[in-house]
């Protein structure tokens, strides 16, 4: 078409984790959300989304979805990593993890 813009599409690198949390502490559903809630506060500097995604019924394990999108993919892999590394911090090592790029 005359007059129209011409868009130029950059490529997009989407990176997923998934977070498989232990929390031997917690005695109800209450102390979990507790943690998770503190999980999801504390990765909110990232810029990242956070969804609980199973084990919502279980009083010591939760699995998190964690979601960033870059055009760099250094950039994304360093920031899911430090994702990974504060979570840690936050539950005692006590998580396993996957990490995905899509």
């Amino acid at each position: 078409m005359i007059g129209s813009p011409s868009f130029v599409f950059q490529a997009m690198h989407i990176g997923l984790v998934t977070l498989e949390i232990f929390i031997p502490d917690a005695q109800s559903l209450k102390e979990k959300r507790f943690v998770v809630r503190s999980v999801k506060d504390r990765l909110r500097k990232f810029n990242v989304s956070v969804a609980e995604c199973g084990h919502q019924d279980l009083w010591q394990r939760s699995t998190l979805g964690i979601v960033s999108i870059s055009s760099d993919h250094l950039v994304l892999e360093q920031t899911l990593n430090a994702v990974v590394e504060e979570t840690e911090k936050i539950v005692n090592g006590s998580l396993s993890y996957q990490i995905d790029y899509l």
